[in-house]
């Protein structure tokens, strides 16, 4: 199935923006695990829609309702299934797009591949919405990762040329992740906040959007972890990743900068520190072969602008075969990066939760 994951952790996502609600089936968690609902809950309203002009104004709780899976507060080891009901739906804003194409958008696709089967309100099974429920399996993940030492954390690094601060790719700790997951707009910089937000609230007075960079991070994961060639760490990271809508590129460690570099620049010499190998720097990323080197996990992801704009766009009637004037309804983002940050960090925990269960034994 095209919405489902078939790692360590098995999922599946369910459900339409528009619909009665959508959701996730979580298989292959360790059992006895206690979850905090209440870390559940904050984590998830990180990716809440917020009343500062910078997101939607469509007023969804995304509370989760658990339908098995945890029991007496903990992960009973079998199916972990939760539904997210919608209560906000606007349906009446997409009826001029049922069969006119949204520029950006995957309305053509997606009428070409289901043969017009497909719902479109507010995008269908496409929409950003079915975030929330990959935030959910990203937040018990992450609780799991937790017990294990691990830690992970995201922030804005970039909005439309405006750029934050980087983590620091060797000394990036579990504290500052910490830090960085309790801002409102998550920034390491005041001052790069406040440029970015003036940044989006311009483009939404214009009827407009941008995009930007998400960095996003790892420590204490164990060395080991990965199995190259095609289920090398990046492989599965990268797939997770490209399930959250409106990515459109995603680099690890230096990246595409490490081409502008000799090979005696780019290279991390090995040394060693209390005892462990470690690198002095860390252009890799932390993934070497697509396995885990003990160092900080570092990418980056690339979101494009907010396709759903409200200036008038020349579009395609794809029934009628007519070229039309558009004009998109509804409530939009005019950034989605600053939501987007716990879906990449959510992406990253159900992938490095996978691979360790699949490699059980393996890591130092």
């Amino acid at each position: 199935m095209s919405s489902s994951y078939n790692g360590g952790v098995k999922f599946s996502l369910f459900g339409e923006s528009h619909g009665k609600g959508i959701g996730v089936v979580l298989d292959n968690l360790p059992s006895g695990i206690p979850i905090d609902f209440d870390k559940i809950g904050a984590f998830m309203a990180r990716r809440a829609p917020k009343k500062d002009g910078t997101s939607t104004t469509r007023n969804e709780k995304d509370i989760p309702e658990v339908l098995s899976g945890i029991f007496e507060g903990k992960t009973t080891g079998t199916p972990l299934a939760a539904v997210i009901y919608n209560s906000d739906q606007h349906s009446g804003d997409y009826g001029n797009i049922a069969h006119t194409a949204r520029p950006g958008h995957a309305d053509y696709t997606g009428f070409l591949r289901y043969n017009g089967a497909n719902d479109y309100r507010g995008g269908g099974h496409f929409s950003g919405r079915i975030t929330a429920p990959l935030c959910f399996a990203g937040a018990v993940c992450g609780q799991i990762l937790e017990t294990r030492g691990v830690a992970t954390g995201a922030h804005i690094r970039s909005v439309k040329g405006v750029s934050d601060e980087a983590f620091d790719s060797v000394n990036v700790t579990a504290e500052q992740l910490e830090l960085v997951k309790s801002r409102l707009f998550p920034t390491l910089s005041e001052t790069a906040e406040t440029r970015m937000r003036e940044v989006i609230n311009n483009a939404r007075m214009a009827q407009d959007s941008v995009g930007g960079i998400v960095e996003c991070a790892a420590v204490g994961f164990p060395a080991g972890i990965g199995s190259p060639m095609l289920d090398g760490l990046e492989n599965i990271i990268s797939q997770l990743v490209f399930a959250i809508p409106a990515v459109k590129g995603i680099e690890f460690g230096n990246g595409f900068d490490c081409t502008e570099l000799f090979g005696s620049e780019n290279n991390d010499e090995f040394s060693l520190k209390d005892g462990k190998v470690v690198t002095t720097t860390n252009n890799h990323g932390g993934i070497l072969g697509g396995i885990s080197s003990g160092m900080p996990i570092i990418f980056r992801v690339a979101f494009k602008p907010t396709p759903s704009i409200s200036q008038p766009q020349n579009s395609v009637d794809f029934k009628t075969m007519t070229e039309e004037e558009l004009i998109i309804k509804g409530r939009h983002d005019p950034c989605v990066v600053q939501r987007a940050v716990p879906c990449v960090e959510s992406a990253l925990n159900i992938a490095l939760l996978s691979a360790l269960l699949e490699n059980p034994n393996l890591g130092v």
